[in-house]
C-alpha cells in the first residue's frame, strides 16, 4: 500500500511556483529541510508572542532574515555576483539639473494599454503565475508609462512574484510618485515624460543581448541623462 501524503520536502518547494504558489515564501525553496524548520519554528513562536504585544513587524524582520539567509551565496559558489566598482558611467552633470527616467522590471502597464502577454486579453495574476515557464522563455516587452499617470490609471502583473503589494501601493516596485516628489523639490531637474516598465522574469540572455542594448539606445535617443533602475 502507497502513500500519497506529501514529504516536507515537497511542501517546501510547492511554494514555489508550485501547487500552492506563495512567491513570498518561495525562498524556502533554497533551504535544505533542517533549515526549513528552523524557520516555520521561530516563525510559530514569534506568531505566539503577537497574541501578547500584538508586533508583526517581528514576524516580518523573521521572514526577511531567513530570505536574505536562502539567497546569499553559498561559501564554494562559483559566482557570488559582488561587484568592486560602481555605476559603468558616471552621471554628467549633477542630479538637480539631470533628466532622470525610471525603468524597472516589476511588471507595471496603464490600465488602458495592457501589453496583453502571449495574446491573452486581461490575463490574471494568478494565470501569470501558472504560466511563469513561458514567460522566462519569452522576450521581454517594455511598456511605456506616462509619468502623470495616477494610481488608478496603474495595473500590474507578473509572474515572479506576489504582486499584492505593489497593487496596494505601486511605489513598492514602481516609486512614480518619490520621483514626482524630487522633482517638485528640486532634487532633479527634470522627470521624463515616460516611465517604462517590464515584467523581468523573461529570457535573461535577450535582455542582456538585445532588449537591454535597445533599450539603452531608447533613453539616449530621448537625452535622459539618468535611470533608476528597480530590480524586482
Amino acid at each position: 500500500m502507497t502513500s500519497d501524503a506529501e514529504t516536507f520536502e515537497e511542501f517546501r518547494r510547492s511554494v514555489s511556483y508550485g501547487s500552492r504558489s506563495n512567491l513570498d515564501f518561495k525562498f524556502l525553496k533554497s533551504l535544505s529541510d533542517a533549515e526549513a524548520g528552523d524557520f516555520l519554528e521561530g516563525m510559530f513562536e514569534i506568531i505566539g508572542d503577537s497574541y501578547d504585544h500584538g508586533r508583526l513587524t517581528d514576524v516580518i524582520d523573521h521572514v526577511v532574515d531567513w530570505q536574505a539567509r536562502a539567497y546569499a551565496p553559498a561559501p564554494d559558489a562559483k559566482r557570488t555576483w559582488v561587484y568592486e566598482d560602481g555605476p559603468f558611467t558616471h552621471p554628467s552633470m549633477p542630479l538637480a539639473g539631470s533628466r532622470v527616467a525610471l525603468l524597472t522590471s516589476s511588471g507595471h502597464f496603464p490600465t488602458d494599454a495592457d501589453p496583453q502577454p502571449f495574446g491573452v486579453e486581461n490575463m490574471t495574476q494568478a494565470e501569470a503565475e501558472d504560466r511563469i515557464s513561458e514567460f522566462l522563455k519569452a522576450k521581454p516587452e517594455l511598456t511605456a508609462i506616462p509619468v502623470t499617470a495616477t494610481a488608478d490609471e496603474l495595473a500590474v502583473r507578473h509572474g515572479g512574484y506576489d504582486v499584492t503589494s505593489a497593487d496596494l501601493d505601486h511605489n513598492v516596485t514602481f516609486p512614480i510618485d518619490v520621483l514626482r516628489d524630487l522633482e517638485t523639490e528640486g532634487v532633479i531637474g527634470e522627470l521624463h515624460h515616460d516611465a517604462y516598465s517590464f515584467v523581468g522574469a523573461a529570457a535573461q540572455r535577450r535582455i542582456i543581448k538585445e532588449s537591454g542594448p535597445e533599450w539603452a539606445q531608447l533613453m539616449l535617443d530621448a537625452e535622459i541623462d539618468v535611470v533608476l533602475l528597480v530590480p524586482v
